[in-house]
C-alpha cells in the first residue's frame, strides 16, 4: 500500500466534496437560468435540462473505461486531477454561456473529463481491505450528501444575485480542489498492482464485456442498472418537481437539497457503518430498496411540501443498498482491476445517464404539460419506484447464493 489508509481515506473525501460543492450550487438557479435562455416555461426546460444530461451522460460513457483503464496504467492521481480541471473549465464555459448552445459545449466536455468519481471509487478500492470496501465506499455517498448540505443551500443564496453568479464560484471550488489534489493528494495505487494499457478494454463496450468473466455479479450489475435509472426521479426532477408543484423558490429549493444532503451524510457517514456490520451486506441490500421504493412512493403523492422535509431521513436510508452492492461487487475482482471494474460500473451509471434523464424528464414534463390526460408532476417517482422492485427481483438470485471472501476471487478464463 502507498498510502496511509486514514490519511487517504481523508484526502479523497475532502476531494469529493469540493467536487460536489461546485455541483451542487448550480442545481437550485438551473431550471430558470435554462428558462432565461430559451424563453420558455419548466415543463419545457425541464425536456432541455434532460437533454443536457444526456450530453453529458454519453461522453462520459464513452471516455470513463478509457480513463478507468489509464488509471490502471498510470495511476489515479493524474486522472482525477485531469478530471477536476475539466469541470472547471465546464462552469466557466456555463457562467458566459449567451445561448443554450454553450451550456451543451459545457456539458459535453464535462462528459469527456468525468472520470473524478470513478477514480475516486478505484482510489477508495486500492486503499481498503475486502470488509471495509461497502463501509469505505459510503464515504462517497457521504461526500455527496455532505456536498448537497453545503452547495444547494448557497447556490440559493447566490441565485438571488444573477443567474451565472453560482457558476462562477462553482468554477472557483473545482480550481482550489484542482489545487488541492495537486499538492496534498498522494498516489495510492503501487506500481506492483499496475497493468499495461489495452486499447480493447479501454471502450464502453470493452469495458461492460469484461463485467462476463464475473458470472456471478450479473444480477447485482443488473440490479445497479435499475437503481441508478430510479435515481434520476430525484436528480433529474426535484428541483422542477418542487418549483412546480409547491411553487418553491430557489432559496427553499435550495435549503430542501441542503436537508437531503444532510439526511444522506448521516445515513452513508454514519449509519451505514452500524447498518452493514449488523445486518451483514445481504441484508443490508433488501433492507435500503425497501426504504428506497416507500421514499420514492410517499414522495410521488405527498400532498403539502413540508412532508418531504419529514420523508427525507427515511428516504435516505435507501442509499444503504448502493455501497452494500458495490462492496460485493468489488470483493469479487483482483487488485489490479478494480479500475477497469469502477469504469465499467461508472459506463453502466453513464448508460442509464443517457436513458434516466431523458425519461424521467420526459414524464414531468408530459404530466405536467396543458395536454396531459391528469396532472401529476410525481410520475417520475412513482417509475423510480417500479424500477427498484425490478432491481430488489433481479438482485434476489445473485444474492441467495453469493458468498463473501476475505480475498477477491480469481476471475473465469474467457
Amino acid at each position: 500500500m502507498s498510502v496511509a489508509k486514514k490519511p487517504a481515506l481523508g484526502f479523497i473525501f475532502v476531494t469529493i466534496l469540493l467536487d460536489v460543492i461546485g455541483f451542487g450550487i448550480i442545481i437550485p438557479i438551473l431550471p430558470k437560468y435554462i428558462s432565461h435562455l430559451t424563453g420558455g416555461d419548466l415543463s419545457n426546460a425541464s425536456l432541455y435540462s434532460g437533454w443536457l444530461m444526456f450530453s453529458f451522460a454519453i461522453m462520459q460513457f464513452i471516455c470513463s473505461p478509457i480513463l478507468g483503464n489509464l488509471s490502471d496504467r498510470f495511476g489515479r492521481r493524474p486522472i482525477l486531477l485531469a478530471s477536476l480541471f475539466g469541470f472547471g473549465v465546464d462552469y466557466l464555459i456555463i457562467a458566459f454561456a449567451p445561448t443554450i448552445g454553450w451550456l451543451f459545449v459545457g456539458r459535453i466536455l464535462a462528459g469527456v473529463m468525468g472520470a473524478s468519481f470513478t477514480t475516486a471509487a478505484a482510489y477508495i478500492a486500492d486503499i481498503s481491505t475486502p470488509e471495509k470496501r461497502a463501509q469505505n465506499f459510503g464515504l462517497i455517498g457521504a461526500a455527496f450528501g455532505l456536498g448537497f448540505i453545503i452547495g444547494p443551500a448557497l447556490g440559493g443564496v447566490l441565485g438571488h444575485y444573477g443567474f451565472r453568479i453560482p457558476f462562477y464560484v462553482a468554477a472557483a471550488l473545482t480550481f482550489i480542489n484542482w489545487i488541492y489534489g495537486y499538492f496534498v493528494l498522494p498516489e495510492s495505487l503501487s506500481k506492483r498492482n499496475r497493468r499495461r494499457f489495452d486499447i480493447k478494454r479501454a471502450n464502453p463496450i470493452g469495458s461492460l464485456k469484461q463485467l462476463r468473466k464475473y458470472p456471478i455479479i450479473s444480477g447485482l450489475v443488473a440490479s445497479l442498472i435499475c437503481i441508478y435509472l430510479s435515481n434520476y426521479a430525484t436528480q433529474s426532477t426535484w428541483t422542477f418537481f418542487t418549483m412546480e408543484k409547491f411553487g418553491w423558490s430557489e432559496m427553499i429549493v435550495g435549503l430542501s437539497l441542503a436537508m437531503v444532503g444532510l439526511s444522506v451524510a448521516i445515513v452513508q457517514g454514519g449509519l451505514i457503518r452500524v447498518i452493514n456490520p449488523k445486518l451483514g451486506p445481504v441484508k443490508s441490500v433488501y433492507f435500503g430498496l425497501t426504504f428506497s421504493v416507500l421514499g420514492l412512493l410517499l414522495t410521488a403523492f405527498v400532498p403539502q411540501g413540508w412532508m418531504l422535509f419529514a420523508l427525507m431521513l427515511p428516504f435516505s436510508l435507501g442509499g444503504v443498498a448502493g455501497p452494500a452492492i458495490q462492496g460485493i461487487i468489488s470483493n469479487q475482482v483482483p487488485a489490479n482491476e478494480q479500475g477497469e471494474l469502477q469504469g465499467a460500473l461508472t459506463s453502466l451509471m453513464s448508460l442509464t445517464s443517457i436513458i434516466g434523464p431523458l425519461l424521467m424528464t420526459g414524464l414531468f414534463s408530459f404530466f405536467t404539460s396543458k395536454s396531459a390526460p391528469v396532472y401529476f408532476p410525481g410520475a417520475p417517482f412513482v417509475m423510480a419506484a417500479l424500477l427498484v422492485l425490478l432491481g430488489g427481483m433481479l438482485a434476489k438470485g445473485t444474492l441467495s447464493t453469493i458468498k463473501h471472501k476475505e480475498k477477491p476471487a480469481a476471475p473465469a478464463e474467457e
